[in-house]
């Protein structure tokens, strides 16, 4: 009779376990209870039973998690802050180089005249340009030895004073092309800037920048040059350079310069070069006295002085 009854327990377990949706029971809790309840009545398990426990055992390994509650899709979402769009203008980029018309100015403007005496040097001038001379010699012959970490630490200082370099090209009709460079920049970077501001039909022929007086060419084939920043190519703080084609129908005077139409369109006047007033008195000069011209009559300040060895010429 007790065996009929676990066995109904168990089959009444077994359909509770079926049909129920609640998954918190666990199966080692329900072996226990089943091996406690036959040590109390102190019956042996049904076969039913004993499978039961198994399949339960079985179970005890598998984990079983809670099914999460379904997120109310009725729940009211807060409300989204709707931002005012930003309009960003866009800037076009301004120019980074200034192009010069040619100047209408062929001569330079008159340098005022300056007296005689200007030119004209004392003692003093003499002293102080021989005194500058032997310091500046006795500091290049009696200089003490730097090593490498501070002759580079110098060249440092030197290119650090004059950060970048304006460099304005001149060609042949007497129109200016500027734009400033980092000093740090080699030569290469200038011949890419003059190359670029080009016609299209133009680019192709090769030129040379230089410098003249003295005739100095700036060629990107010389490894004395191509390897050379601008301030070590003595180019720091501005320079002026020169532009000749290899094709000489483009180096005429009267040849309009070869720019690109885009570039030409942004061309303005060159600053006129300063002029002298012509009331301003001139430079004044070290001032040295001059003899007073002599008079007929004679006088002990118009007299000449006659030297002593003529003198003693005379006498004998």
């Amino acid at each position: 009779m007790i065996g009929k009854n676990l066995n109904a327990a168990s089959l009444n377990l077994l359909l509770a376990l079926n049909n129920t949706s609640d998954l918190s029971y666990s199966p080692s809790k329900l072996c226990i209870f089943f091996l406690y309840l036959s040590s109390t009545l102190s019956q042996p398990l049904s076969g039913l039973t004993f499978d039961l426990i198994n399949l339960l055992g079985s179970m005890s390994n598998i984990p079983v998690e809670p099914q999460a509650a379904p997120a109310a899709t009725d729940a009211p979402q807060p409300a989204k802050e709707s931002r005012p769009e930003m309009k960003v203008a866009v800037v076009e980029d301004q120019p980074t180089y200034k192009v010069y018309k040619p100047s209408n100015v062929t001569t330079p403007a008159p340098v005022p005249s300056l007296p005689d005496n200007y030119f004209d040097h004392t003692a003093a001038d003499l002293k102080a340009a021989q005194k500058a001379l032997s310091a500046r010699t006795n500091a290049l012959t009696n200089a003490p030895l730097q090593l490498r970490a501070v002759r580079e630490a110098n060249e440092r200082t030197k290119r650090d004073r004059w950060p970048n370099t304006t460099i304005r090209v001149r060609f042949t009709d007497r129109t200016h092309l500027e734009r400033v460079f980092p000093s740090t920049d080699k030569i290469r970077s200038v011949y890419a800037f003059v190359r670029g501001c080009l016609r299209e039909d133009v680019k192709q022929i090769k030129f040379i920048l230089y410098q003249s007086p003295p005739k100095r060419e700036f060629k990107v084939s010389d490894p004395n040059v191509r390897d050379l920043s601008l301030a070590g190519l003595q180019l720091a703080p501005s320079s002026v350079l020169l532009l000749r084609f290899e094709d000489d129908t483009l180096n005429g005077s009267n040849v309009p310069a070869p720019l690109a139409p885009i570039v030409l369109s942004q061309a303005v006047d060159l600053p006129a070069p300063p002029t002298y007033d012509d009331d301003s008195p001139p430079p004044s000069g070290p001032q040295r006295s001059t003899p007073a011209p002599s008079s007929s009559g004679g006088s002990s300040t118009g007299e000449k002085k006659i030297p002593k060895w003529l003198k003693m010429g005379l006498k004998k």
